[in-house]
């Protein structure tokens, strides 16, 4: 057989991503105060866009009675203020894990004019970071003990009660609010708050989430072991102390004159407010993306914060003044640019509000429960299922619950702690909350006798007679994220306290 060259002609499909699209898909991302800067900059840069001072029309709300929550029509038309004329462009919904840009510079908005044919840059400037960025930086207390939180505390619903009570901590570190009004308003017993206040306690900068001076010294003494109570006694007295009682101190710890002093310089030795080596700014409240509350009918009200949405119009009287006068072609091709892009902008901040609200919207209904009844009802939830329900690509659900929070009748919460793993069902029911699993868990533990201490096995079998199809291993883990101990341990402990 010859081998000789010719032609062919093949049609074929690809998924291409555009500058525009890209920056959409940014938007989509950005948190509120991110998102602010970024319209700033735009409307420094841009002559033809403008910022809508009028007020406009209330953000769009999405209400329905209970369990369903839908986006009504005339919502979407109410977010901002759209160019006439303007034609639809393509979702921002795509998976574009596999894609490259093909398109000229000449089509992207202002900041992603470097962007060159085949996915390449024009210049070897780095927009998405800087060397400045990579350097080592101060964290708040905040940032601190999410990040601690996140890894001692595995169980997503003592993660929601530990973010609650993060945000009652003063400057100070100190916890302000009452454990009776937490559990209210989480839904759960007071016991279940004071054992994930009990976890936080052990959390760094030792001292943190103490209810008062106390407290707070006795938990730096506990973190070096020196919490004995001859010290106990000392720091139930500190009023002794403030007076310089020493005899007084003495006869109630049970010390003499040596020993007082040796405590008394432990005492002055630790830090009464250990929260101040943290924050160097004064802490930024969190503003809610979404608004939730109850519907006088019933259900709920789902709404966008209109105090983050930034309304920028296009001014098109200017743009068709200045295109008139234009002199070259270099002149009307800048014009021209500058109209697409603020277009482009308009839209896109249009189609990033309308997909939060989608989200939340459907968030609210399938946790619907956990409102109602409080944080054991959690329901198991993955991306997947929030993308299928409202016709959007996993990637789009993920971009969207990152860095958006919504305040509810219980708190503020961030989407992406809605989201928790399930566990299958032994007869192919509905599927169990891990939650809820660990939460069954800890009851049987905290119910069980000393007589008849309950192995990982045995729970194991009466999970399965409950419906719960789950193995030991994952038993065995979910006990230790719990800090509880072994059934050999417990079983020890129990018998010497008998």
């Amino acid at each position: 057989m010859a081998l000789s060259p010719r032609l062919d002609l093949r049609q074929t499909q690809s998924l291409v991503m555009t500058p525009q699209l890209q920056q959409a898909i940014k938007l989509l991302q950005l948190s509120n105060m991110e998102l602010s800067s970024f319209v700033e900059q735009e409307l420094e840069h841009n002559p033809l866009l403008e910022r809508d001072d009028s007020g406009g029309d209330a953000a769009p709300t999405a209400a329905e009675a209970a369990p369903q929550l839908e986006l009504p029509a005339a919502a979407e038309e109410r977010l901002v203020d759209v160019m006439p004329g303007q034609t639809e462009e393509a979702p921002l919904d795509l998976d574009y894990d596999n894609t490259w840009n093909n398109d000229s510079a000449a089509d992207s908005g202002d900041g992603l004019s470097n962007w060159g044919g085949r996915g390449g840059r024009l210049d070897f400037a780095d927009d998405d970071g800087s060397f400045e960025q990579t350097v080592a930086r101060d964290i708040s207390l905040r940032d601190h003990l999410i990040s601690q939180l996140n890894m001692d505390i595995a169980d997503p619903a003592d993660r929601l009660i530990g973010l609650y009570l993060m945000e009652s901590l003063d400057e100070a570190g100190y916890l302000t609010g009452d454990l009776g009004d937490a559990a209210v308003a989480m839904g759960c017993p007071l016991a279940r708050v004071e054992a994930v206040l009990a976890r936080l306690q052990r959390f760094d900068p030792p001292g943190v989430f103490a209810r008062g001076l106390a407290e707070c010294l006795a938990l730096q003494l506990r973190e070096k072991n020196r919490l004995d109570p001859a010290m106990q006694a000392l720091l139930g007295h500190l009023e002794l102390l403030a007076r310089r009682d020493l005899a007084g101190l003495m006869r109630v710890c049970g010390v003499d004159a040596e020993d007082l002093t040796e405590m008394i310089g432990e005492i002055r030795a630790l830090d009464p407010k250990p929260a101040l080596v943290f924050d160097h700014v004064v802490a930024q409240p969190i503003t809610p993306d979404v608004l939730m509350r109850p519907a006088p009918g019933g259900g709920w009200l789902v709404e966008l914060n209109s105090d983050t949405l930034p309304r920028v119009l296009v001014n098109t009287r200017y743009y068709a003044k200045v295109s008139t006068a234009v002199r070259n072609k270099e002149e009307k091709g800048y014009l021209t640019e500058r109209f697409q892009s603020a277009n482009w902008l308009v839209k896109s901040l249009h189609q990033r509000a309308t997909t939060i609200l989608k989200v939340a919207s459907e968030i609210v209904r399938q946790q619907e429960a956990f409102f109602l009844k409080g944080i054991q009802y959690l329901r198991p939830l993955v991306l997947r299922d929030i993308a299928e329900a409202i016709g959007m690509h996993e990637s789009t659900v993920s971009r969207v619950t990152a860095n958006k929070y919504m305040a509810t009748p219980r708190g503020i919460y961030e989407l992406k702690y809605f989201f928790t793993q399930a566990i299958a069902a032994s007869a192919g029911g509905e599927a169990h909350s891990a939650e809820a699993v660990r939460h069954r868990i800890k009851v049987l533990i905290d119910n069980e006798a000393a007589q008849d201490i309950l192995s990982d096995d045995r729970i194991v079998e009466i999970l399965k007679a409950d419906g719960v199809d789950i193995a030991r291993r994952t038993v065995a883990k979910y006990r230790e994220a719990m800090h509880i101990q072994s059934s050999v341990q417990r079983r020890r402990e129990k018998m010497m306290g008998a």
